[in-house]
C-alpha cells in the first residue's frame, strides 16, 4: 500500500491540487492507495467518488498538523503493509515517525529559506532523511542544492497532466460570445500574485493595441493582485482589451484556453517566491496554444525556447513586448503551438508513472 500525504487536494481548487489528486489516480492503477487530505467542506461527494480511500482532517491550520501526523502514526502502527509514503510537502512529514520508505516533493517557494536559518534547517532535516526527493523541474533541484539538500537524494519529475477530452459545444460557443470579435488572444490561468507578473502583459498591451487593434488578454484567476491588476487597466484605458474572470468551469476555461493563441506568464522572482515548473503551460500546450514564460524559475523544463514557446526576462517590459509581438507576427503561433502540442503527450500521466516506479 502507498499513504500519500498532502495539504493540497481535490475539490480544492489550484495546480498542487491537481498534481496530488493526478498522482494519487496513478499510484492507485499500481497499488492500493489510501490519501491523508485537508477537510473541505464540500469533499463528501468527491470522496464518495473515488476509488481510494481518503481520509480528511479538519480543525485550524496550526493544529491540523498535529493532528494529521498523529493520525497517520497511529495507521502506522496498525498497518504493517505500507510500501512507502508519499509528501506533497517536507512539513507533512516532519512529525511522521516511522522507517518506510518516504518520497516528498519539492516545488520551490516552500523550501526556498535562508541558508542555516532555523526554517532551513527544519527543511534539511526533513528532505536529508527521506529516501528520494522528487523535484518539479531543473530549476528547483538547483535551489535544493544550493540550500543544503544532498545531490544523490534528488530525482527531477516534472509534474503529469491527464489527457485532454473533448470540450462540450455549449462551452465553445459560450467562450466565443466572451471572446466576441477578438481574433488576437492571449490568456493567462494562475492565481493574481506579483510573481505571475499580469502586470508586464497589461502594460504591453498599450502597444500591442496599436498594431492588433482586436487583440484581448483573459485573465482567469484569483487572488490578491485582482484590484491592483483592474485598476492599471482603468489607468491605461484597456477595458476594451483585458477580460477578468473567476470562479468559471473548467469546462469554459478549457474552451476559453482551446480559442486563445498564446499562453502568457512571464513569471518573475518576488520575495522568496518563485515559479517552480508551470503546469499551465502544459495544460495550454494541449490544446495546441505555445507559451510565454519567465527566464526565473522552472518555466524551461515546460517551455522549448523557440520551438514550442519562448522564455523572456519578465522583469524587462520590453522583453515581455517583444516576445508577445514576436509570436503573434505572421502567426507564429501557429507553428509553435503545433510543436507545443505534441511535446505536451511527454507530460501525461502515464509517462509519469513511470519515472515514479523507479523510485517506489
Amino acid at each position: 500500500m502507498y499513504l500519500v500525504v498532502t495539504r493540497s487536494f481535490p475539490p480544492e481548487v489550484g495546480g498542487m491540487q491537481n498534481l496530488m489528486w493526478g498522482l494519487s489516480k496513478s499510484l492507485a492503477s499500481l497499488n492500493m492507495v489510501k490519501v491523508f487530505a485537508d477537510y473541505h467542506k464540500k469533499h463528501q461527494d468527491f470522496d464518495d467518488k473515488v476509488t481510494f480511500t481518503i481520509q480528511r482532517v479538519d480543525g485550524p491550520k496550526i493544529i491540523r498538523k498535529y493532528r494529521k501526523s498523529s493520525l497517520i502514526n497511529e495507521y502506522l502502527k496498525e498497518n504493517k503493509n505500507i510500501d512507502c509514503i508519499v509528501s506533497d510537502h517536507w512539513k507533512s512529514l516532519e512529525l511522521i515517525k516511522s522507517n518506510k520508505k518516504k518520497i516528498c516533493l519539492i516545488h520551490s517557494k516552500e523550501i526556498n529559506h535562508p541558508l542555516n536559518s532555523i526554517i532551513n534547517k527544519r527543511v534539511l532535516k526533513v528532505l536529508n532523511n527521506v529516501d528520494s526527493v522528487v523535484s518539479n523541474s531543473k530549476y528547483t533541484k538547483n535551489l535544493a542544492i544550493n540550500l543544503g539538500v544532498k545531490e544523490e537524494k534528488i530525482i527531477v519529475i516534472n509534474p503529469g497532466v491527464d489527457p485532454i477530452s473533448k470540450i462540450s459545444s455549449k462551452y465553445l460557443d459560450e467562450a466565443e460570445k466572451l471572446l466576441k470579435n477578438k481574433s488576437k488572444r492571449l490568456i493567462t490561468v494562475s492565481r493574481f500574485e506579483k510573481r505571475k507578473n499580469h502586470e508586464k502583459v497589461i502594460m504591453s498591451l498599450r502597444n500591442l493595441k496599436e498594431i492588433y487593434p482586436d487583440i484581448i488578454y483573459i485573465c482567469i484567476g484569483y487572488g490578491e493582485e485582482e484590484e491592483n491588476l483592474k485598476k492599471l487597466v482603468k489607468e491605461l484605458k484597456l477595458d476594451r482589451h483585458v477580460l477578468f474572470l473567476k470562479n468559471i468551469s473548467n469546462g469554459l476555461k478549457n474552451a476559453l484556453l482551446s480559442k486563445s493563441d498564446i499562453f502568457v506568464m512571464p513569471s518573475i522572482i518576488h520575495k522568496n517566491s518563485v515559479e517552480g515548473f508551470g503546469i499551465a503551460f502544459v495544460e495550454a500546450a494541449q490544446y495546441g496554444i505555445p507559451s510565454i514564460g519567465g527566464k526565473d524559475g522552472g518555466a524551461a523544463d515546460a517551455i522549448d525556447h523557440e520551438k514550442t514557446g519562448l522564455i523572456c526576462d519578465g522583469n524587462e517590459l520590453n522583453d515581455v513586448y517583444s516576445s508577445i509581438e514576436h509570436l503573434l507576427k505572421d502567426k507564429k503561433y501557429i507553428e509553435y503551438g503545433k510543436a507545443a502540442k505534441i511535446k505536451s503527450q511527454n507530460f501525461h500521466w502515464n509517462e509519469i508513472i513511470e519515472k515514479y516506479k523507479k523510485i517506489l
